[in-house]
């Protein structure tokens, strides 16, 4: 079971909430239309603002079967060792985005994950939050 929020209630924690702060921050700053690694580099800064340990781009790795895949995927931001980030810059967020975030969280084994759409009229309407079970 994973609990997507999006559109309706957002599924938050003491963590989340601050990075849901700071990329409002950022996008009442410079608001929408710019690349992502604009809104990824204004996060860095906010992040540190408000004294999160935070890693950009990080390395995920898959073992399958016997095989080790060093370098599957890139995540955006680890925030606090518990919350993966992934920035999206598009007209209309899809599922395949929510499976996309579902599969990193698992691959970082991680349980908490937040989608940050950056091209929104409003950042509150270009957040989804994702939670895995335990």
């Amino acid at each position: 079971m994973v609990a997507i929020a999006g559109g309706m209630a957002l599924v938050t924690t003491p963590e989340t909430s601050i990075i849901i702060g700071c990329a409002m921050r950022v996008h009442t700053a410079i608001g929408p239309g710019l690349l992502e690694s604009v809104y990824a580099e204004c996060l860095c800064v906010e992040f540190s603002k408000a004294g999160l340990h935070f890693a950009r781009q990080v390395v995920l790795k898959l073992d399958y079967g016997d095989v080790h895949i060093p370098r599957v995927y890139i995540a955006d931001f680890i925030v606090e060792n518990s919350v993966l980030v992934e920035l999206k810059c598009v007209d209309h967020m899809l599922p395949v985005h929510n499976a996309q975030v579902v599969t990193y969280l698992k691959l970082a084994k991680l349980q908490k994950g937040l989608i940050l759409n950056f091209r929104v009229a409003r950042m509150k309407d270009g957040i989804k939050s994702i939670i895995l079970p335990q």
